[in-house]
């Protein structure tokens, strides 16, 4: 089956069969519980052709992750916006703030134009205070210990740090039978330390045929925003680590726990389902970069992406 076609079951089925559930965003959802998916990557690179997704966006945060950094500045300083409400929250939320209330945000921003005006406009202040003042940026633009933290710096109970990202290309690169490619971001000292706990939970890597697979567990999927952006990260990161390995790559496959629809997504997810596939497009990577940890958005290229357009769909924070 077609990678994408596994995708657009997925959202049919939870349109048809989900469980109706209220949710931490009290937006509320279409839900099931476990389900995966399997992408050949010989096929392509699985970015999906339905509906428009930005690669630069998915790169940008993975390299974010690779650094080990967990401060919204690297984002901004390549326009990428993704991880913007939660540091924003913190913000609105701390003593330091003086602008109009902005309580609710998240939905209230969705449902009354004076209002979005508003939030935009102090959303523009705290961007550029991120960028402009080192303090600020300390201060509010840190998400605490999440994907880059645990993935480069896991603290622990000796007060040691583990880079698993380093350690699991090490065992790919001399033990490729192990069983044990993990690494893990799910950190339960830590999740009272972070701005949104992992989603992408867990991902494990395994080694036959010269061939280097991915497979991920992803405890909570938002199916419509951030599925697509998950399956295409995760295939650019087999990609990256098979390079460095000297390995082709082999599949990427998704493991899902709660994977659901927002009530505020389902026109969105029928119009796609309307629409025909098209090929996945190449991904080139500059081969002249052997580590990972070397790469830059600049040596990434996407070829031949024919996508339908882009379908807006508000985040729920």
């Amino acid at each position: 089956m077609n990678g994408e076609q596994a995708y657009l079951n997925l959202g049919k089925h939870i349109l048809e069969n989900g469980n109706k559930k209220g949710d931490r965003t009290n937006t509320g959802t279409y839900s099931i519980f476990g389900h995966q998916m399997r992408f050949d990557l010989s096929d392509g690179f699985p970015l999906l052709t339905t509906k428009k997704v930005p690669f630069r966006l998915i790169a940008s945060e993975l390299l974010w992750f690779i650094k080990g950094d967990t401060n919204i500045r690297y984002l901004l300083e390549n326009n990428n916006n993704i991880w913007n409400e939660w540091a924003f929250e913190g913000w609105i939320n701390s003593n330091e703030y003086s602008g109009p209330d902005m309580q609710d945000f998240g939905i209230r921003s969705q449902q009354d134009e004076a209002f979005n005006k508003s939030y935009q406009q102090q959303m523009e202040l705290f961007k550029e205070k991120i960028l402009q003042d080192d303090e600020f940026a300390h201060k509010f633009g840190d998400l605490g210990s999440v994907y880059g933290k645990q993935w480069r710096q896991w603290k622990t109970s000796q007060d040691e740090t583990i880079d698993q990202l380093k350690e699991v290309i090490e065992s790919i690169r001399n033990n490729p039978d192990s069983r044990r490619h993990i690494v893990s971001a799910w950190n339960p000292e830590d999740i009272p330390n972070m701005a949104l706990p992992p989603c992408h939970t867990l991902f494990q890597f395994y080694v036959a045929d010269g061939k280097l697979s991915c497979q991920l567990y992803q405890r909570s999927a938002d199916v419509f925003l951030g599925v697509p952006f998950n399956i295409a990260s995760y295939a650019l990161l087999t990609y990256l680590i098979a390079h460095e390995c000297n390995l082709e790559v082999g599949e990427f496959i998704h493991t899902l726990g709660d994977a659901h629809i927002y009530s505020n997504h389902v026109e969105q997810i029928k119009t796609q389902l309307s629409r025909e596939i098209r090929p996945f497009p190449q991904l080139k990577i500059n081969q002249e970069k052997g580590s990972i940890f070397d790469f830059e958005l600049t040596d990434f290229e996407i070829i031949d992406y024919h996508p339908h357009p882009a379908i807006k769909a508000p985040i729920a924070v």
